[in-house]
This record gives C-alpha cells, sequence and structure tokens, in this order.
C-alpha cells in the first residue's frame, strides 16, 4: 500500500513526510535537546509511536539508540530504509548519513564529507551540524569542525546555539580571542545557552582568570538543571578544576564534588557514566597536586562503583580515568582486565583508526603504571617527547587533557629527570604562566637540580597561590 505524501515543516523549515503533528512536535523537542545538551534526548524515540512510517523520526531514534541501546537501533534504521522512497529530499539525505555514520567498518573522513554534503544542500540544519561536530571531536580534528561551522554561519547569523558552536573549535585551535568573541555573541542570543557559557568558561580558565570563571559559572548554574548528567557535572567541574587551579582552600572543591558532581547520581534519570567521567577528571588532578587525602574516602566509594564495569567502554576518556583509579587503589587484577580489554578492542580496530589511536594505547599502559607508583615503567611508555595534544582521539578537550601533561611532569620529577621536568614545566608556564601548581613543580624541579635560582621561583609561586582566592583562606 502507497504511503500518502503529507509534508510537514520542522523547526528549521524542511520538509518531512507525516501527517502527524506530534511526531513532528517530538522530532522539535529533540532538536531543541541536542542544542541545548538537555537530558530528555529519549523524546525521539516518540516520534515513531506517532508516526512508525516516518523516515526522519525513525532514522534519529536509530542513531540515538546506537549509543543507548544498541539492539533497537537496527529496527529504526530498518523501518526508515523500509519507507525511503516516500521520504523528502532532506530526509533522504539524513538518511544516508545516519545509516553510514552506525556501520561497523565506517571511514570517518567519509562521516565528515556526507555532513558538509547535507549541510550545503541544508544549512540550517544545527543538529546536523552539532552531530558532525561531536564526531569531529572524537576524531581530534577541531580544524573540520570549525570548517562545517563555518560553512553554514552566513545562513545562521543570528541563529540560538550557532555561536557556541563555533567557539569551541577555536578554542581547541588555540585562537582564544576568537572563542571568547564568538562565545559572548551566543551568551548574549541566549544566556541559557550552556556551551555558550561552557566555552567562556574554559577562555577565563585558559587566561588565569580563575575567580572570573567561578563567579560567572555560579551565576550562570541555575539555568543547568534541565542539562545532561555529562554536561550539568562538567560545567561544575570546570568550577571545581578552576578554584583547585588558582589555589583556593580544598574545602571549595570538596564542596563542588559533593554537593553537584556527586550529588547528581541521586537523580533518577542520572546517567552515572557521564557523571564518573567528571568525578575521576577531578579526583586525577587532586592526586597530582598530591591532596588526594582529603579525598581518600570518596576514590574508594567511586572505585567500589568501577568494579563491576557496567561503565567501561562507554568512552575512551572515561576507560583511562577509570584504569588509573583502580590501579591506584590496588585493584590490580581490575585494573590489568580493563587494560587487556582495551587492547583487545584497539586490535580490532582498522589500521587506519590504529594509528590515530596508538598514543592513547600509550597512555592507558602510563596510566596503570603511574596509579600502581611505578613510574619508571610509566616514563618509558611515554618518552621521549610525551604531549597529551597528540592524545585528542580519546575524546577530551584541551583542558581535560591538561591532566596528563601534569602526570608527565609528575613522572620525570619522580624518577629523578629534574633537567627534562624542568624543560618540560617551563614550556607549560610560557603557554599559561598563572598556575600556582605549575611554578611547585618547576621549584621542585629546580631545588632536585641544585639551582640556586629556586628562591625566585618559590616566591613566584607563593604570590600566585595569594592572587586568586586569598579572600577564601
Amino acid at each position: 500500500m502507497l504511503r500518502e505524501v503529507r509534508v510537514k515543516l520542522d523547526k528549521w523549515g524542511y520538509e518531512v513526510n507525516t501527517s502527524s503533528d506530534a511526531c513532528i512536535a517530538s522530532i522539535n523537542s529533540f532538536y531543541h535537546e541536542v542544542l541545548s545538551y538537555g537530558r530528555h534526548r529519549a523524546v525521539i524515540l516518540e516520534a515513531p509511536v506517532h508516526d512508525k512510517d516516518c523516515v526522519l523520526g525513525n532514522i534519529l531514534a536509530a542513531h540515538y539508540l546506537s549509543s543507548h541501546n544498541p539492539a533497537l537501533a537496527p529496527f529504526h534504521l530498518a523501518a526508515a530504509k523500509s519507507h525511503h522512497e516516500h521520504a523528502t529530499p532532506y530526509e533522504k539525505e539524513v538518511f544516508e548519513v545516519i545509516s553510514y555514520m552506525v556501520t561497523e567498518d565506517r571511514d570517518d573522513d567519509v562521516v565528515v564529507d556526507l555532513h558538509s554534503k547535507l549541510l550545503k544542500g541544508f544549512p540550517k540544519d544545527l543538529v546536523s551540524l552539532k552531530r558532525a561536530q561531536v564526531f569531529c571531536f572524537y576524531m581530534g580534528r577541531p580544524d573540520l569542525s570549525l570548517d562545517l561551522v563555518e560553512q553554514v554561519l552566513a545562513q545562521n547569523q543570528q541563529e540560538n546555539y550557532i555561536y557556541g558552536m563555533l567557539s569551541f573549535p577555536l578554542l581547541e585551535l588555540g585562537r582564544m580571542a576568537d572563542a571568547e568573541k564568538a562565545a559572548q555573541k551566543g551568551f548574549g542570543i541566549n544566556k541559557n545557552d550552556s556551551w555558550s557559557q561552557h566555552a567562556l568558561c574554559h577562555v577565563y580558565q585558559y587566561d588565569g582568570r580563575f575567580k572570573e570563571a567561578v563567579e560567572f559559572m555560579e551565576e550562570c548554574s541555575p539555568s543547568w538543571g534541565s542539562c545532561s548528567s555529562f554536561m550539568y557535572t562538567h560545567n561544575w567541574w570546570h568550577v571545581a578544576v578552576c578554584y583547585l587551579e588558582g589555589h583556593s582552600p580544598i574545602n571549595k572543591v570538596l564542596e563542588v564534588y559533593d554537593k553537584y558532581i556527586w550529588k547528581e547520581l541521586e537523580k533518577g534519570d542520572a546517567v552515572p557514566g557521564e557523571v564518573y567521567l567528571n568525578a575521576l577528571g577531578l579526583l586525577l588532578r587532586v592526586h597530582v597536586r598530591g591532596q588526594i587525602a582529603f579525598f581518600e574516602d570518596r576514590l574508594k566509594i567511586l572505585v567500589d562503583r568501577l568494579v563491576d564495569r557496567s561503565t567501561w567502554h562507554m568512552e575512551w576518556h572515561l576507560d583511562l580515568l577509570i584504569l588509573w583509579a583502580l590501579s591506584n587503589t590496588k585493584e590490580t587484577d581490575k585494573a590489568e582486565d580493563l587494560l587487556n580489554a582495551m587492547k583487545a578492542r584497539f586490535y580490532l580496530m582498522s589500521k587506519k583508526k590504529q594509528l590515530s589511536m596508538q598514543r592513547g594505547i600509550k597512555l592507558a599502559e602510563a596510566l596503570y603504571e603511574y596509579g600502581r607508583g611505578k613510574y619508571e615503567e610509566a616514563f618509558h611508555m611515554l618518552a621521549p617527547d610525551f604531549d597529551a595534544s597528540y592524545c585528542k582521539t580519546v575524546g577530551a578537550s584541551d583542558e581535560q587533557l591538561d591532566v596528563f601533561n601534569e602526570v608527565w611532569c609528575s613522572i620525570l620529577l619522580n624518577t629523578g629527570r629534574a633537567s627534562e621536568a624542568i624543560k618540560e614545566i617551563e614550556k607549560r608556564i610560557q603557554k599559561r604562566e598563572g598556575i600556582p601548581f605549575l611554578w611547585r613543580l618547576l621549584e621542585r624541579g629546580y631545588s632536585m637540580a641544585g639551582r640556586e635560582d629556586v628562591a625566585v621561583v618559590s616566591e613566584k609561586a607563593k604570590a600566585l597561590e595569594a592572587a586568586y582566592f586569598k579572600q577564601l583562606v
């Protein structure tokens, strides 16, 4: 039986073959959830309920399920395919992109090319842009992400969310002034745009404007209640890291961890893995700074949840952090199991993908050894010239990756390689000279090397420690 073509317009003004207002409403609600980092993206599963033959509703549902409940994704993919001939040109383009994305042997570059083609024909589709940018993030290619957003910027000059999407790849490319300008414009359009807020925090944090970053984010925080577990805890992670990098009293970091990051797990619709990612990212920074004693009970509670493996392999970045936590708390057998599983996944990849993930696997091996206190073994895994910025394919921003550079500096110092450590630390201070912890690391390196100017470095560290949050002491 032929399906009658009754076209309705979605949020972008593009044609969708459906006669159901409820189906279109579900699709539009999904768009909003994606762009606002909302916690109700499962609303897309309602679209096929309202119209089981809608190609767009089914293919978007298939993509959502591919990462949330993969066993159910093929049903919606098949439903979309079976009605493909009745789809509108826009639906066909989205179908082509997503159906290729969910194949096991996909080529990442082809995925980006398909999105670029789609956006040339349908430049108002910011959800497809967002999907492509997320994909570029996991490729470690902010340059491609920027190309895509610039491709459609002229058609979306005053559109909500576009400037946060412009700002983030600019951040990752080190274009901080441009990133701040874009994020400010996005924030001006919508003060509740968590991605523009997040981008501004990145800029303030990078510039060492820690107090400004904390005050800005805490002022924005009432708007985060509808955010996903990841976005909610990630924004609070930024607040905690700013307190930590600005050398605030440790109780402020503890407060953010307890009240906002860990407390997210009390919500009925929380996604634990997304919370663990930000919790562990903070705890590793605390550990590198020698302050993990304040968090030992919290780390133990977290590790007790990690040993059951339910959150293993959600994200490469999360696996790296879990690996450190397990090995650091003497869960050596579990840590070995996770490391071996990561290696097995690595060897199942295409040669092209293996090449891009090679540094990530070396980092995993090093974190396993570092967590056990085997610093010499960790050194040999990363030597001679480790730089975490080359590990973007694990799915982490520069700010998230920077803790691994701190780990590397600590490994150099802990293995007595003072001259190498000094060179590495001074290189990092040239980029971000306002971080007290880097000066304390440099002080330690100078002391090990017997440098006469160690007192100058010590005074610099002391001055910075009092510069940002002195009123909290």
